[in-house]
């Protein structure tokens, strides 16, 4: 169970890297170049390598977990002592319903427009959409993604969504490439939904 959601957790940071995003602070209108890509990727890889040791692989997923926990504390610890007193838990429960509450009224909104995001035919970022990535860009098989097979990884998508192949890849051409997607999820869908064909009787 712990390997598999290793190699979930690692595919969608594959799916995280933002070499198809729009470049520019989200600029949608922006043209993103291959060597734009290979920043991004870079610098997406350094954040999601939380032990410093060059690769993706389960150690850090613990780590993330940690750095959590620990940011965790320290906000409940409002005064910092060290401790964390029932009014500052008393506080945070009522600062949780709170957000609760925002994020209700923003899903609210967002359904009544324009979804965006990375989300809705893949569910969960991650999923089988990310194991897939993991075990394309894991070339050597040893469960971890070295800093040479994310980037290998993210200009690979980076080239399959550059369609004329100049070196860039154009807001139509990113859209192309997320049409693509859902079709191919569409059409795994389909497959997955069929019902099995009865035996033909003699």
């Amino acid at each position: 169970m712990n390997k598999k959601i290793s190699l979930l957790t690692l595919g969608a940071a594959l799916i995280a890297v933002p070499v198809l995003a729009a470049p520019g602070g989200g600029d949608r209108n922006a043209t993103q170049t291959r060597a734009e890509a290979q920043t991004k990727a870079a610098e997406m890889f350094a954040k999601l390598d939380a032990n410093k040791d060059g690769k993706l692989d389960a150690a850090d997923r613990v780590a993330k977990r940690a750095e959590r926990q620990a940011k965790m504390f320290a906000k409940l610890d409002a005064d910092g002592n060290g401790s964390i007193s029932k009014a500052e838990w008393d506080q945070h429960g009522a600062d949780r319903a709170a957000k609760r509450g925002e994020k209700r009224a923003a899903a609210d909104e967002a359904r009544q427009g324009k979804r965006h995001g990375m989300r809705g035919h893949h569910g969960k970022r991650g999923g089988r959409h990310g194991m897939m990535m993991m075990g394309k860009a894991d070339t050597d098989g040893d469960k971890a993604i070295s800093q040479a097979e994310f980037q290998t990884a993210a200009l690979a998508r980076f080239d399959a969504a550059d369609a004329n192949k100049d070196g860039q890849v154009t807001p139509e051409e990113r859209k192309a490439q997320r049409e693509a997607w859902k079709a191919k999820a569409g059409e795994w869908r389909a497959k997955r939904g069929a019902a099995p064909s009865a035996p033909a009787s003699e």
